[in-house]
């Protein structure tokens, strides 16, 4: 692992040279719609940021805080992911439910390895000097694995709420097929994430600041990037919100059906709390102010949210180091197979 991150990061500064060998300068298109020459960096250079735009960029917020919970989640969650898909890969059992936890934890790498390039940025004092295809990879890897893990744990929370409140009909189920196919849906959906922050400029140069930016100042009303509004908010109550309620409705369901049962499941139930309190402590702050964030954007131009909306962001990647351990205890609460009584008196088992 350690040799494909060095490898990454090499590729990355090779492509920043080469980059800057054939730039060409013209004039571009800032925010406020007038035209200005390029930079001495040969960057797009935007002007006017908003006073909370500026306060943020240069804050201890963006440049301390959250680099350092970036260093904790990577320095946790890179070994635990990888641990997880050793043992996925030497001890399957349930392969429905190894595919859907090995996507999980090959989502959750590539947020990981995202955020190793975000660290440098922040640590910098918000300056990117990767370059700007580097940005954008950086860009759709981030925010594409958000939305790939926050559906690929709602797919699990699913099946987990079919195996007990519909256990009959999870007992038929293809299982393999079913994981399968949703795995595939939610890398539809990661592409489909992925897709238009890979198409536009996500770097600029801002002179008011003396920096480039990746991704933090974009000029969202300009012709190129202004249909990343409607974007965003569609792709946050698809990718975050929608997730929330299906996972918070499944556990919801999942706790109050076994606290009825005559069957002592108190391990279970503890187990599903705290796995519904994770998904919602981690993706409710997120989902809500990235939601709000845009539509305050889209409906009178406003970055009031701007920086409690970057610190929910990266509280969010915090799923990303807690989900195998989340694995293990799901996996070790349910080592006892789930029972029910039939209507003809005969008791009914699977597992989860």
């Amino acid at each position: 692992m350690r040799k494909l991150i060095f490898l990454l990061i090499f590729l990355l500064f090779a492509w920043e040279t080469f980059q800057k060998e054939d730039v060409v300068s013209e004039p571009v298109l800032n925010v406020n719609g007038t035209l200005s020459p390029v930079s001495a960096r040969a960057l797009p250079a935007l002007q006017l940021l908003s006073d909370g735009a500026v306060g943020y960029l240069r804050g201890p917020v963006s440049t301390r805080v959250i680099p350092a919970v970036y260093v904790l989640v990577v320095a946790v969650g890179i070994p635990a992911n990888v641990a997880i898909l050793c043992l996925l890969a030497t001890k399957v059992r349930k392969v429905s439910s190894a595919i859907l936890y090995c996507s999980l934890a090959v989502s959750d790498l590539l947020l990981l390895v995202s955020l190793l390039f975000k660290v440098h940025y922040h640590l910098h004092g918000n300056d990117w000097a990767l370059g700007e295809t580097a940005c954008r990879l950086v860009t759709a890897c981030f925010y594409g694995n958000l939305y790939c893990s926050a559906l690929t744990l709602a797919c699990i929370s699913v099946k987990r709420y079919l195996a007990v409140v519909y256990p009959f009909m999870y007992k038929t189920m293809p299982k393999r097929v079913c994981a399968a196919w949703a795995c595939l849906a939610v890398w539809v959906a990661f592409a489909a994430a992925v897709g238009p922050e890979l198409h536009v400029r996500q770097s600029f140069w801002l002179p008011q600041l003396n920096r480039t930016s990746c991704h933090d100042v974009l000029p969202l009303y300009s012709r190129s990037h202004h249909f990343l509004l409607y974007y965003n908010l569609v792709l946050t109550a698809a990718g975050l919100l929608l997730p929330l309620v299906v996972t918070v409705v499944c556990f919801g369901r999942i706790i109050c059906e076994l606290s009825r049962s005559h069957f002592d499941w108190a391990m279970y139930i503890k187990a599903s709390s705290l796995v519904l309190g994770m998904f919602v402590f981690c993706f409710l702050p997120a989902g809500v102010l990235h939601f709000l964030h845009y539509v305050r954007l889209f409906a009178d131009r406003t970055e009031s949210l701007y920086t409690y909306f970057n610190v929910a962001v990266c509280l969010c990647c915090l799923h990303a180091c807690l989900d195998p351990f989340l694995f293990l205890l799901m996996s070790k609460s349910a080592g006892s197979r789930l029972y029910f009584m039939t209507f003809k008196g005969k008791t009914l088992s699977i597992s989860v």
